[in-house]
């Protein structure tokens, strides 16, 4: 009998433990990218991570004014307001926050001689955002832009910096996000020349059909992106796999630079 009442008396206490310890918070996601429909390549593990309890956000650098090549909106402050509601469009699909839009000039991040503020204006924005948002992980586009754009390359670049310089909200867990190699042949200089080594993908997240179905609504939404024949290839093309990042970072120690990081 008393062994019995042990029991039950630990039984109890390990429920009113459970009961009463404090929830974890849910981690908190941030892809940052140059361009509203950036992040259609990691798309699906937003929507992943969103489904499963996380705070996932997106921040925009560029108002995306320029990127008339597929529609009939006229290149200027018209094509800016119609991408902010394709950016929230897409959010929404993908369940995540809407976006953080930083509205600076699309296509000319790298214009520091003719703008010497537009560098230390973005990269100080960007940093404001990282430490409202105390983000556990970001994704970014790699060094290279993923397609070679210097709009890319530029907020590749600043968020890596923040990071490095221990910038308060910018986690080592850092990760840099690639277009499939199909996806990439009309790059200029090629897949060869954009994409890192397979070696590098060591970082392979599951996702579900379910997700690939958010990823396909929120495609959807980037009418003046991708031509209707873009869209509907997306919307009837089987998809299956895991998204494949790059670490972006190593904090091996070593002695010789010809010793291998780990």
């Amino acid at each position: 009998m008393v062994k019995y009442l042990v029991i039950v008396s630990a039984m109890v206490s390990l429920v009113f433990a459970q009961e009463t310890s404090p929830a974890r918070a849910p981690k908190t996601l941030v892809g940052i990218w140059a361009h509203t429909d950036d992040d259609a390549t990691v798309a699906p593990l937003l929507a992943r991570y969103a489904r499963e309890g996380a705070q996932v956000y997106t921040i925009i650098a560029t108002d995306g004014s320029q990127g008339c090549k597929h529609t009939t909106v006229p290149c200027g402050s018209e094509l800016a307001h119609v991408r902010s509601e394709e950016a929230r469009c897409s959010c929404d699909a993908l369940g995540i926050h809407p976006p953080i839009l930083l509205g600076f000039p699309d296509g000319k991040l790298g214009d520091y001689v003719e703008d010497p503020s537009l560098m230390p204006r973005l990269t100080q924005r960007v940093a404001e955002e990282l430490q409202k948002l105390k983000a556990d992980a970001l994704i970014t586009w790699g060094p290279d832009g993923g397609t070679g754009h210097p709009d890319h390359r530029i907020i590749s670049d600043v968020v890596t910096q923040l990071v490095r310089a221990g910038a308060p909200g910018a986690p080592e867990q850092l990760f840099y996000a690639y277009l499939p190699p199909q996806a990439m042949a009309s790059s200029p200089g090629g897949p060869s020349l954009l994409l890192p080594q397979k070696k590098y993908f060591t970082v392979q997240v599951p996702v579900t059909s379910a997700d690939y179905d958010a990823f396909r609504r929120a495609m959807a939404c980037q009418k003046t992106q991708f031509s209707a024949d873009e869209l509907k290839r997306v919307a009837q093309t089987p998809l299956s796999g895991p998204v494949r990042l790059v670490p972006a970072l190593s904090t091996a120690t070593v002695t010789d630079v010809f010793e291998p990081l780990r």
